[in-house]
């Protein structure tokens, strides 16, 4: 190589380096608005990720962090092979199923409803009273359901005994347990997942409309061919972050809602590491159960985003 080449090199990387100092200079203000949020990704997400090393060591709190000796995959094989493992994997999925067929597409045929509404003033009224449940807390509203439903002078049960005759211990039976906290979670988040919807529906070119009520399309016809369609991918993205959170079914409300009588369709992989990790101290073992749910949601976002680009779709990324 000859001395003009690395000359050229040289300012060529001089060049470059010069370039992006100007723009760094340039747009000074937007990298100090950006600066608190990097700051927080940094503090409390990246960092506390060296966390996971407790999963495979055997965690002393008198021995400190870096002096716990490793123990690898113990804790793992543990509890691959603990005998509620796959009564745990049970319960998650088929609630986060319930959650992905009953609560996933409630907010979008919400929304589509009120997408519906012409008169605004009612629109903004009934968009506030259902934005109302998300600000409750998981607290107040097992208190409401228990208040409702339990058979000590419950209103349901009230209803039922003087309908039937009978009453039904909602609380206690393990086979309402789960439609329970399906219903909970309806009326809790649903009318908060619609903003973003509502927002995506609001971008929909209002000439197509125009054009479909002139070729005769019913209203039926233009949310299926029109409104659906334009908030596709927002759908798509949304169901790819709920993918990632499949194994987490919500502590607070399941703990809540849980009693020995339920337990054995209620316990689920955050009360279990709660029982463990809190109550016994088990604080490697919880670790590696947390790992292995952080592992499967991320597995299953990249599947998902694979599937949706393969479809067509554009993806998370």
């Amino acid at each position: 190589m000859g001395a003009a080449e690395i000359g050229a090199g040289t300012s060529f990387r001089r060049s470059r380096r010069e370039q992006r100092f100007r723009r760094l200079k340039r747009d000074k203000w937007l990298y100090i608005l950006l600066s608190p949020g990097l700051l927080y990704f940094l503090l409390f997400k990246y960092v506390p990720m060296w966390g996971i090393l407790l999963a495979f060591k055997d965690y002393q709190p008198f021995l400190g962090f870096w002096q716990s000796g490793w123990v690898g995959l113990e804790h793992f094989r543990t509890f691959f092979q603990n005998p509620d493992f796959f009564m745990l994997l049970r319960n998650t999925l088929v609630l986060s199923l319930y959650n992905l067929v009953f609560f996933f597409p409630a907010p979008i045929l919400l929304a589509l409803l009120l997408n519906e509404i012409r008169l605004s003033f009612y629109k903004r009224t009934i968009q506030t009273l259902i934005y109302v449940p998300h600000f409750i807390s998981m607290v107040i509203v097992a208190s409401i359901s228990y208040v409702f439903l339990t058979t000590q002078g419950g209103a349901v049960n009230e209803f039922l005994y003087t309908v039937t005759g009978r009453k039904i211990d909602f609380l206690a039976s393990p086979d309402w347990f789960r439609p329970m906290i399906i219903l909970q979670t309806i009326w809790k988040e649903c009318g908060w997942g619609t903003i973003i919807f509502l927002a995506a529906l609001a971008g929909v070119d209002v000439e197509q409309y125009e054009a479909a009520v002139v070729d005769g399309a019913s209203r039926w016809r233009q949310t299926w061919h029109i409104t659906l369609p334009a908030i596709r991918s927002t759908i798509v993205i949304l169901l790819i972050l709920r993918m990632g959170t499949i194994l987490d079914n919500g502590f607070e409300q399941i703990y809540l809602m849980m009693n020995a009588l339920n337990r054995e369709v209620a316990e689920v992989f955050d009360t279990y590491v709660y029982a463990l990790g809190i109550t016994q101290g088990a604080f490697s073992y919880s670790t590696a159960v947390g790992l292995f749910k952080s592992v499967i949601g991320v597995v299953l976002v990249l599947g998902t985003n694979w599937l949706a680009k393969k479809s067509g779709e554009s993806g998370l990324y």
